[in-house]
């Protein structure tokens, strides 16, 4: 699972990160089904988490057991840095979402090249809410990976609802799109995972739970 380094929301002086959630929800469905799970961001250490998601509005049963796992909150609090993580080591790649993937891993380089890595070796690659910004930049024998792909992942209309359209560098399903990709969005909020071939995407802080039970089946 590779998690944000980034924790600055534009120039609003406010604070982004990765969303607790989209993070805690894939981690329990892996982690019950027996996955090993190895965390790595591009900095290495202790990720930024996007403040709001820390809210109590936020909480979910997943989240809450988080509170109270000493041992996930220690391997959080010690990532991998991304450039010493090999995709031959693992057999699948999950990318939790919040904000700051956009400015930071959507353009990392070893981050696009674990991606490429596991594509070429036929290994999934999942990624919710903001996430699927990871895939933007990656290019597969010349070609976006994107082209032709279905995938979804954070709408404008969410983007919108939070306030943020003005303060993003980008808005998530523009971008999609103009890499060739057909989005699709449920409504706002709603839960949608997409299976495209080894890419696999949600739209939402809700979708993460269903994008990590897709990322098992395609394990399985």
């Amino acid at each position: 699972m590779v998690l944000t380094s980034h924790d600055k929301l534009g120039d609003t002086g406010e604070k982004t990160g990765f969303w607790l959630e989209e993070f805690a929800a894939p981690y329990y469905v892996l982690h019950d089904a027996g996955a090993t799970i190895t965390l790595a961001s591009p900095d290495g250490g202790q990720p930024p988490l996007d403040p709001k998601s820390d809210d109590e509005s936020a909480q979910t049963d997943a989240t809450r057991r988080f509170k109270s796992d000493k041992q996930a909150q220690e391997k959080l609090a010690n990532t991998y840095k991304l450039k010493d993580v090999r995709a031959s080591d693992f057999d699948a790649i999950f990318y939790p979402g919040g904000h700051g993937p956009l400015w930071d891993l959507a353009t990392h380089p070893y981050s696009i090249e674990l991606i490429q890595g596991f594509i070429g070796q036929m290994k999934p690659v999942a990624a919710v809410c903001h996430a699927p910004a990871v895939l933007l930049n990656v290019q597969i024998n010349g070609e976006h990976l994107l082209k032709g792909k279905t995938v979804t992942g954070f709408s404008n209309s969410e983007e919108d609802a939070v306030g943020l359209t003005d303060i993003v560098p980008y808005l998530l399903e523009d971008e999609l799109k103009a890499r060739g990709a057909t989005y699709q969005k449920t409504d706002d909020w709603g839960s949608l995972s997409i299976v495209d071939g080894l890419v696999i995407t949600g739209q939402n802080p809700g979708s993460s739970e269903a994008v990590a039970k897709d990322l098992l089946a395609k394990l399985r």
